[in-house]
């Protein structure tokens, strides 16, 4: 089973995106997962402007890589959550700090991506579908089932519209399960697929590292929601709970080595790649393994290359012949 390993260029957004090409086929990499940060992706012009798509396919292939994925995240968090202060770096200037505006814009962006995915070549785009409820997931005082309908209900009424133009054009998208997002482990993974009605347009993006420091065991994620599984991505978390710090970050930033829990290289941390693989084996996914790397206490070229070829090393073939059915020696 010849999985792709593509790189996600998110914390490669400083770099032009040609340079990134270029690291990304020296580190080993087949193909890459692109973010629309910095000059890396403009949906519009993918969506629009065959020269723009034609000579970006170019630079793609020159460089011998494979474009398997866009990476929306940053924007599609836009579309529920505009108010968010955090996102004024994310959105052009002329719409920063009008929600409205800031909606309006993301859902012509994320409309603009499944076209562009179209023209590009790809079937699928990753991304955040946001999270109304994110400042009140912990239920004191308490969260009412009234206000979570209210949530999903948004939800469903500011990507219904855009999922129908993934529909037509053929694209998935794939939800990222992630804490801050209306999907973060399995049971909440449950209930967005039954509110959008098993709707097939939405599949999830895999992240391990996103669930093991909840407590969620990622290969269990998989199991139960393997038919959803569209997109995977490699990436490593290492939980180093002490006794004063817990799951909830302390307001330390990433790296701090009082944190309860922080990112890590491939291989660094506390991930069971091997039952991952063998689950995806399992449910025959042959879709591409994205390596997310991030991890504050390493150089990124070191870790990229690292990365690379932990991932070859991990990402086995399901046997073709049952042990049992093997010859017998005589």
């Amino acid at each position: 089973m010849a999985r792709p390993i593509t790189l996600f260029s998110g914390q490669w957004a400083d770099l032009p995106f040609e340079n990134f090409c270029d690291k990304a086929k020296a580190f080993g990499f087949e193909g890459i997962e692109v973010a629309c940060l910095g000059d890396h992706l403009d949906l519009k012009n993918a969506a629009t402007d065959a020269k723009y798509t034609e000579d970006y396919k170019n630079i793609i292939k020159n460089h011998n890589l494979k474009l398997l994925a866009i990476g929306t995240h940053l924007i599609g968090q836009c579309v529920t959550d505009p108010e968010d202060p955090r996102l004024g770096g994310v959105v052009p200037a002329a719409v920063a700090g009008k929600p409205d505006e800031i909606r309006k814009w993301a859902v012509q962006e994320m409309k603009y991506a499944a076209a562009a995915a179209k023209n590009l070549g790809v079937k699928i785009v990753t991304g955040f579908i946001g999270n109304p409820l994110q400042g009140f997931w912990y239920s004191c005082p308490p969260t009412t089932e009234q206000m979570i309908l209210d949530a999903y209900a948004n939800i469903i009424k500011y990507w219904s519209p855009i999922f129908d133009e993934f529909d037509k054009n053929q694209i998935k998208f794939a939800a990222e399960v992630h804490p801050s997002q209306i999907v973060f482990d399995n049971y909440s993974a449950e209930r967005l697929l039954k509110e959008f009605k098993n709707r097939k347009t939405l599949g999830f993006n895999f992240n391990p590292a996103n669930l093991i420091w909840q407590g969620v065991s990622p290969h269990l994620f998989i199991r139960d929601h393997y038919r959803q599984i569209i997109h995977v991505r490699m990436k490593d978390a290492a939980v180093s709970l002490d006794g004063r710090a817990g799951i909830l970050g302390s307001y330390l930033p990433f790296g701090d080595v009082r944190r309860g829990w922080n990112f890590r290289s491939l291989g660094h941390g506390d991930v069971d790649f091997e039952s991952i693989i063998r689950e995806l084996n399992a449910i025959n996914y042959k879709g591409p393994l994205s390596v997310e790397w991030e991890d504050s206490d390493m150089n990124r070229e070191v870790g990229a290359k690292e990365a690379c070829d932990f991932v070859k090393t991990v990402n086995f073939s399901p046997t073709d012949v049952a042990a049992e059915d093997a010859p017998k020696a005589e």
